[in-house]
């Protein structure tokens, strides 16, 4: 008789600079239910944004190699900076599977528009739940559809959406808000401020990229000004689909531990633990609203500088 398969919980590890990777968190949850989770904001090195690459690795490197060491089977870069300057850099320093934000983003927006043209009578080639280009075929061409980036100014600067959404035939344009962050962190996230400023940047950005149709909110913090930025868009008559990269990256991990952890045990609740490099209480504060429960316990550690 053979002998049931033993289910299995793997633990992931979850890193962002500071808060906004908890949406990323927030939305694993439901989706890897059976996990445990180690989430590590760098709140002590933030914003990664104003670094050099060089810096921006060396903290991500560190911070990557703290949560294997803390057991993680697999590891999502749930910051932007990091996914779009040190993420190949990440990779090599870990002998497990490594995500992103920038990619999941990305194929979710292709996911909107026109997947492949029929008359090519092609199917997507599939690797971690991301379609890829099989080797000497160009990318499928959807240059019709074009995408608005929404992200800070770093993530903007290393044009790191725009290269992963023209490797998919996709037309793309950037915007950068660096007033966004600030006032999602001050709670103003249903404000009159934050309604204007997002007036200002989207009437902007849409001004440059008239003909966009899908908008991709390429920051972590951004899923909490979702209810302002649709709110915004139909008040100026210019409603776009809306793709939260933080969203996406939690269903391309999903796909990536059916992958790896097949026997994945689903009927157990989710288990976490956090750690944070400064200011415990302002990350428990502030980390409550990014995740949507309360976040009881912040190990506080050490990373150097």
């Amino acid at each position: 008789m053979s002998q049931p398969t033993k289910t299995h919980s793997p633990t992931i590890g979850v890193f962002d600079s500071g808060f906004g990777g908890l949406t990323v968190l927030r939305s694993l949850l439901p989706l890897i239910p059976g996990a445990h989770y180690i989430y590590l904001g760098d709140t002590a090195r933030l914003p990664y944004g104003s670094k050099s690459h060089e810096t921006i690795a060396r903290y991500a490197v560190s911070s990557a190699k703290f949560l294997h060491e803390q057991g993680a089977e697999l590891l999502v870069i749930a910051c932007n900076t990091a996914t779009a300057m040190a993420l190949p850099e990440i990779q090599q320093s870990l002998p497990i599977p490594v995500i992103g934000v920038v990619q999941p983003g990305a194929h979710a927006a292709l996911a909107t528009g026109k997947h492949l043209d029929p008359s090519q009578d092609r199917v997507p080639h599939l690797r971690d739940g991301l379609i890829v280009a099989k080797v000497g075929e160009a990318p499928p061409s959807n240059a019709a559809h074009h995408v608005l980036v929404l992200a800070t100014s770093a993530t903007v600067q290393s044009h790191a959406y725009t290269h992963a959404l023209n490797a998919l035939g996709l037309e793309a344009s950037e915007k950068a808000c660096p007033l966004l962050v600030p006032l999602v962190e001050e709670g103003w996230t249903n404000h009159p401020v934050t309604d204007e400023v997002l007036k200002i940047y989207l009437t902007e950005a849409l001004t440059s990229a008239p003909a966009a149709q899908t908008l991709l909110l390429g920051c972590t913090h951004y899923p909490l000004l979702e209810p302002a930025i649709r709110r915004t868009l139909a008040a100026i008559g210019h409603p776009l689909t809306i793709i939260d990269s933080a969203d996406a990256t939690a269903r391309a991990t999903a796909a990536l531990v059916a992958q790896h952890f097949p026997s994945l045990d689903t009927t157990r609740k989710p288990t976490y633990i956090f750690y944070a490099t400064d200011s415990i209480e302002k990350f428990q504060h502030l980390g409550s609203s990014f995740l949507g429960q309360p976040v009881a316990e912040v190990n506080l550690i050490d990373l150097g500088g």
